[in-house]
């Protein structure tokens, strides 16, 4: 990173100013019922909450690259990784799943982790010619036991009960417990990647991350002891009452009858305000959390780093250990993001994991909010959800009107047929805008 950082001169009223511009848009858009709004309380609610979900990852990445300069191209895997622990955790046990290989294929985890271990052990130990022969014997004895373990484990799970199971089940727990276990997961995966990646250049940090992303969606969306795969799991718990039994609630019932709303719609607002409120509790939970780090001596030798890392190796800084630090805490936070909108939609499915949303999105969002500057990370993701979601209905209608003085043809054909595609026009313009207007963001880094 640059050390030549450009002091901007930033209202103080700049970020409440966006906010309530923010504010406005979703009240416009549950208020009223036109061409550019839906006018309805559930469909803003449902794009607040996927919002702040968003706010959430865009935070994890703030905090490896607005604080650390670290740039991960990865984000997808650490936050599949988080949408699988409420599978884990809360799914019920699928009967027989556990006696069928459970104790066989933890016992081969734990045998490929070991002989990880074992072949460290064995180059730092062994020199000389016998190294890299005693390595690769380590690693192919311990392969091969490894799958001979695992394997058979994995035929016996996935075979027991196919056709609406075929995967270990979960623990049954409160579903609430599986967030943190989700930061936990994608904490323990980045700092094996960090261990093996951090010491790269930043531009073989980025390529190592993005492959690394891939590779954990690719084997979720294979391995179907784990996830079912391809198959989905679906029926996950949720921390909030589900609409149906609102609706047969009588007492649920008359009170919407006072709001003057149909148990329907009165049952999925009151639904998505729930989540909302533990969704908002969360973010800005982690956003006073991070904002105390960030004005502490840690903080400030992280922007340190950030800013030049050989001046703040000089002054005795262990950078790499530093970054790695980082590095772990943001994919922290994007696995407990994963957590939380699985259980938001009560469906895992890997096919849905893709970088597109989960990565370009998301890094979208930190530029435009500001980098550096975590209210800003949070508004940025919030405005760009909003804007992503309504570009598919504000495109088609923006090319109507453009199309409208054309003749009937294949030209007008064409540009009406394209329309859908738009959100990803306005998108690239919207970036396009911010890097040249306003580089460091909507709500820049003091």
């Amino acid at each position: 990173m640059s050390n030549t950082r450009q002091a901007e001169a930033v209202s103080p009223w700049r970020a409440p100013i966006l906010f309530l511009i923010l504010a406005a848009l979703f009240l416009a858009e549950g208020s009223f019922r036109n061409a550019l709004f839906s006018g309805s309380w559930n469909t803003a609610l449902a794009i607040l909450n996927m919002g702040l979900i968003s706010a959430v990852m865009a935070l994890g990445v703030n905090m490896q690259w607005g604080y650390a300069g670290l740039f991960n191209a990865g984000v997808v895997g650490f936050l599949a990784l988080g949408g699988l622990a409420p599978v884990l955790v809360s799914t019920a046990p699928v009967q027989g799943a556990w006696a069928a290989g459970g104790p066989r294929v933890i016992l081969a985890l734990l045998v490929g982790l070991g002989t990880l271990v074992l072949a460290a052990q064995v180059w730092k130990r062994v020199s000389g010619l016998m190294r890299v022969p005693a390595l690769i014997a380590v690693l192919v004895l311990g392969f091969v036991l490894y799958r001979w373990l695992f394997d058979p484990a994995v035929m016996a799970i996935e075979a027991n009960n196919s056709a609406r199971a075929g995967n270990i089940g979960g623990l049954g727990w409160p579903v609430l417990l599986s967030w943190p276990v989700g930061a936990l997961f994608a904490a323990a995966a980045a700092w094996g990647v960090g261990k093996v990646a951090l010491g790269l250049r930043s531009d073989y940090l980025a390529i190592a991350t993005l492959g690394i992303g891939e590779i954990i969606v690719a084997v979720m969306r294979n391995e179907e002891w784990l996830s079912r795969g391809v198959k989905n799991v679906s029926g996950i718990p949720r921390p909030v009452p589900y609409e149906l039994e609102l609706q047969s609630s009588p007492d649920f019932v008359a009170r919407a009858a006072e709001w003057g709303l149909s148990p329907a719609v009165a049952s999925g607002i009151w639904v998505k305000l729930l989540y909302a409120g533990l969704f908002g509790a969360v973010l800005l939970g982690l956003i006073l959390l991070a904002e105390l780090a960030l004005k502490s001596p840690w903080g400030r030798m992280m922007r340190a780093i950030r800013d030049n890392e050989t001046a703040a190796e000089a002054m005795g800084k262990d950078v790499t250990r530093r970054h790695l630090q980082i590095f772990v805490i943001g994919s922290a936070v994007i696995g407990l993001a994963g957590a939380m909108m699985v259980t938001l939609d009560g469906l895992l499915s890997p096919n849905s994991f893709n970088p597109l949303r989960y990565t370009f999105l998301i890094w979208v969002m930190v530029i435009v909010g500001g980098s550096g500057n975590n209210w800003g990370a949070a508004l940025g993701a919030i405005l760009i959800w909003f804007l992503w979601i309504k570009a598919e209905v504000w495109g088609p209608e923006f090319m109507r009107l453009v199309t409208g003085p054309l003749p009937a043809g294949a030209l007008r054909d064409h540009l009406l047929g394209s329309a859908p595609h738009m959100r990803f026009i306005a998108l690239g313009v919207v970036l396009l805008l911010m890097l040249r207007f306003a580089p460091r963001g909507l709500v820049p880094e003091k």
